[in-house]
């Protein structure tokens, strides 16, 4: 397979027709090689517009997605984030070359491991994967953004009071048929403001939660 011709595609054809403009997130996706952090059995599948099963049984993002997420979240060189949910292995490479600090929560072990050792493969230094309880407060909060990788019912109150002020959590919320894209913003210690930005639908993150309310 042409990769580079294939990454030019997904960008001209996937991420582009998805509101995804800024130079910057197109640049690092022509510089990331998806095809590194896909399954060894799903690499002629890196491009495709779908969300990819993993042997664990979650999913790995479509590519669009992961790249309005990050659009959308609008990450600065000095930011700290953290990635929420399976499967997040291009997003957070994508991530790694946007911002200062990422820190992805993952339940299975198995999957955490193989995921630390492609970013170490892809020279990728300011990126980590952590064993953990996705919810659970991080020692490394607050954070400058927050992406969740799965959907809840609501937003999830122990991720949104890890955002530092000024912070951007990206979340859907919903139930089916129709899941909404929801942009959290902090804009002072207890005033939260959110925007709905696209409809989409993931599966639940299998852990209970509390929740916000607007």
């Amino acid at each position: 397979m042409d990769w580079e011709n294939a990454r030019y595609l997904l960008v001209e054809q996937q991420i582009r027709p998805w509101n995804v403009l800024n130079p910057v997130i197109l640049d690092r996706v022509l510089k990331t090689r998806r095809e590194d952090f896909v399954p060894q059995d799903k690499k002629e599948l890196a491009f495709v517009d779908v969300e990819l099963p993993l042997g664990n049984g979650n999913l790995m993002l479509a590519p669009k997605v992961e790249a309005r997420f990050l659009q959308e979240v609008d990450l600065k060189p000095t930011d700290k984030l953290l990635v929420v949910g399976a499967g997040a292995a291009y997003l957070v490479a994508l991530a790694a070359g946007l911002c200062a600090q990422v820190v992805s929560i993952e339940s299975d072990a198995a999957q955490a491991e193989f995921t630390n050792a492609q970013l170490k493969a892809a020279g990728i230094k300011n990126a980590r994967v952590e064993v953990g309880d996705a919810l659970a407060a991080h020692a490394n909060g607050p954070f400058d953004a927050i992406i969740a990788t799965a959907s809840f019912a609501e937003v999830p109150a122990q991720l949104q009071t890890q955002l530092a002020i000024g912070g951007r959590f990206i979340v859907i919320v919903g139930e089916e048929p129709i899941m909404s894209a929801t942009l959290l913003k902090r804009n002072a210690q207890d005033n939260f403001s959110s925007t709905k930005v696209f409809e989409y639908n993931l599966p639940r993150l299998q852990q209970s939660v509390a929740v916000f309310e607007f």
